[in-house]
């Protein structure tokens, strides 16, 4: 049996350091330093969490329909019917505010605030595990 995967989507120094909870846990983690990048990756490997970082779109640095640097890992998920993986997205208190507007057009599963601890997210990844046994 494989073991299960995450996507950890370190866009800046603020993502926790979460290896030794995944490798704890049983999972195989892909790190990514991009969205763009972990998007390329769903052609070879369909994780069972995606831990990714929320940048709201203040400015024009994504396109003017977009919330932020998520959306369009969401739209790209949403091309696999089938396949539904956990979403954990880590937001800043500045941001917070923001993460509702992404929340309206896509299924996250969980926000956290950072600073975002392993135990904060050691019983989400515990609940995945349970989520994807067969039977």
């Amino acid at each position: 049996m494989s073991k299960a995967i995450v996507f950890s989507v370190i866009e800046s120094p603020t993502h926790p350091k979460l290896s030794n909870l995944y490798n704890e846990l049983g999972y195989e983690e892909l790190r990514f330093k991009s969205v763009r990048n972990a998007m390329n990756a769903l052609k070879k490997h369909k994780p069972d969490v995606i831990v990714a970082e929320f940048f709201y779109a203040y400015g024009t640095n994504y396109s003017g329909i977009h919330v932020s640097n998520l959306d369009m890992f969401l739209i790209t998920l949403q091309k696999y019917p089938d396949y539904h993986p956990q979403f954990i997205v880590l937001v800043s208190k500045k941001e917070q505010q923001f993460v509702s507007k992404l929340e309206a057009h896509y299924k996250v599963d969980h926000v956290l605030v950072q600073p975002v601890t392993a135990d904060q997210v050691r019983p989400l990844l515990q609940q995945s595990c349970k989520r994807n046994i067969p039977g």
